[in-house]
């Protein structure tokens, strides 16, 4: 098995487990962690694709993206927990509110 494939399965494992975390937990902070494993998945997974050349020579432009990538997400994690912060401060809630359950004023 080359590095290649355990990066591949592992990437895949991670978007597997963040998947299932965002979608079985209602805290917003464990939602956010749950997206950024997400990511980080994405990452290997795309890293793990990029290196596909016989030589073991990766292209550098999937680098360039995967970091890119990567200030992105550190951005929209700051932003996502500070609307959080925000909600807490103004409903003292730290979940966010079910379809039928808002306040019509």
């Amino acid at each position: 098995m080359t590095t290649t494939i355990v990066f591949g399965l592992t990437g895949a494992a991670l978007i597997a487990i963040g998947l299932w975390a965002f979608v079985a937990r209602v805290h917003l902070l464990r939602k956010i962690l749950a997206f950024n494993v997400i990511g980080s998945g994405l990452f290997l997974l795309f890293g793990a694709l990029a290196r596909r050349a016989p030589d073991g020579a990766s292209d550098a432009v999937p680098q360039a993206m995967i970091i890119t990538g990567i200030v992105v997400a550190f951005a929209a994690t700051a932003l996502a927990e500070t609307l959080a912060e925000r909600l807490h401060e103004q409903t003292g809630r730290t979940t966010l509110p079910e379809i039928g359950d808002e306040d019509d004023g």
